[in-house]
């Protein structure tokens, strides 16, 4: 039963008990050699550090860029608004609340990907040139906020 459960064979190590007499094979300077830098407490090189070498991280080239400027906006397909009724006004907070996206980040542009069937008012950061054409041939109006 479950009082019969043992770990398998190998599987749990004991610790090796440091500096605890010359009969235990790591005494006296418990395993860490004799003086030095690697034998004081804190000792040691700050990790990547090759002995003055120039480290690998170092050659290795750079490469990329972080454009701290960038704007990223969430991508809303024109298909989408068909959810909506004749006549809506459609906010970021309505597709947010119709879970048709998840997130804002710095707002929201709408493209002419398949096709709107609706009169809606569609307000949004952005807008594509063909979507904003396709929107108002549907008889919505395109709004920037």
């Amino acid at each position: 039963m479950l009082n019969d459960l043992r770990p398998v064979e190998g599987a749990r190590k004991k610790r090796k008990r440091l500096g605890r007499g010359p009969g235990s094979g790591t005494g006296k300077t418990a395993g860490k050699g004799n003086k030095g830098q690697l034998a004081r407490s804190g000792g040691g090189p700050r990790p990547g550090f090759e002995g003055g070498q120039i480290p690998l991280f170092q050659r290795i080239p750079k490469r990329g860029f972080n454009n701290i400027n960038r704007v990223e906006y969430v991508v809303v397909p024109l298909s989408a608004f068909n959810v909506f009724e004749d006549g809506t006004v459609i906010t970021p907070q309505n597709l947010l609340e119709k879970r048709i996206i998840r997130k804002t980040l710095d707002g929201i542009k709408v493209l002419n990907k398949g096709e709107l069937t609706k009169k809606v008012t569609i307000k949004a950061h952005k807008f594509s040139q063909a979507a904003t054409e396709a929107i108002i041939k549907a008889g919505g109006t395109p709004e920037v906020i």
